[in-house]
């Protein structure tokens, strides 16, 4: 049985890669996505597949926010009165959750691979958030889909690729290893679209789209399934060709978004990379 109905699968082969729209999905009742599972698949994961902070957070903010020092396990269990966020990367690495991130894609890839290619580097994470948490403002080099599980969301999202709500240098910065998070300015918040979602709702977020995301009044489970496609990683090449070109003085065109290839930039930074002339 499809998780995705009929209607948002055409809604989505209409919009994808670009448009962010809504979608309804049929989840609400997966065994792994119940508090307790989630809080004892988070005890199995490395550290660097866990982080986990305090839930009210700013729009806007520096760098990740520290951990709250509360155990994951305890984090998720108490997500109801601890005051926190926590995030569950990478799910694909234990077998199970591999399987649920694997069938939802294929009920997509046929979309996804007319469209945009073969789907490259498939990846899942789940939020779990306390009433009233902030995600703050940031963007992701994924297509994305959120899914939510339990609670209720709003996330805000702004035009990808548009250097008013993200300069073209924090591209550039990020695509060599540079933080996520984006400089916040108050005036930004008229450019924006919100989204809201619920249980068995879920929304697309295009590669790059800055958003931020806020927790409704209840714990909120989120689950977010993403790829990348050779596009997406050619726009991400080109973004960091750009950077080391800026470091020379130069004032270098931004990538084009979809259908643009920037196969040539792309090409150039792959081949300096291969010889050794950047890491």
């Amino acid at each position: 049985m499809s998780v995705f109905s009929q209607e948002s699968r055409s809604a989505f082969a209409e919009a994808y890669p670009e448009v962010p729209h809504k979608l309804a999905h049929g989840l609400l009742d997966h065994p792994l996505l119940e508090l307790e599972a989630l809080a004892r698949f988070a005890e199995t994961l490395p550290e660097a597949s866990i982080e986990y902070n305090a839930s009210d957070q700013p729009i806007g903010i520096e760098g990740k926010p520290a951990p709250t020092g509360i155990p994951i396990g305890e984090t998720i269990r108490t997500i109801g009165e601890s005051g926190s966020w926590a995030v569950l990367k990478n799910i694909e690495q234990n077998s199970e959750y591999a399987r649920l991130l694997a069938d939802l894609l294929d009920e997509l890839r046929p979309v996804i691979e007319a469209r945009t290619g073969r789907m490259l580097k498939t990846q899942g994470f789940i939020f779990v958030t306390s009433p009233g948490g902030v995600t703050p403002y940031h963007f992701d080099p994924e297509h994305n889909i959120l899914l939510q599980i339990r609670g209720s969301k709003t996330m805000t999202q702004f035009p990808a690729g548009d250097p008013a709500y993200a300069a073209d240098e924090m591209h550039e910065v990020y695509h060599k290893g540079g933080a996520r998070e984006l400089p916040w300015r108050e005036e930004l918040l008229a450019g924006g679209r919100d989204f809201a979602i619920g249980p068995g709702e879920a929304v697309f977020v295009p590669v790059m789209a800055p958003h931020f995301v806020r927790s409704g009044p209840t714990p909120s489970i989120s689950l977010s399934i993403t790829w990348r496609s050779e596009w997406s990683f050619a726009e991400s090449d080109a973004r960091a060709l750009n950077g080391m070109l800026r470091r020379l003085g130069i004032r270098p065109a931004a990538p084009g978004r979809w259908p643009v290839s920037n196969r040539g930039k792309s090409l150039g930074w792959r081949v300096m990379r291969k010889i050794g002339v950047v890491s």
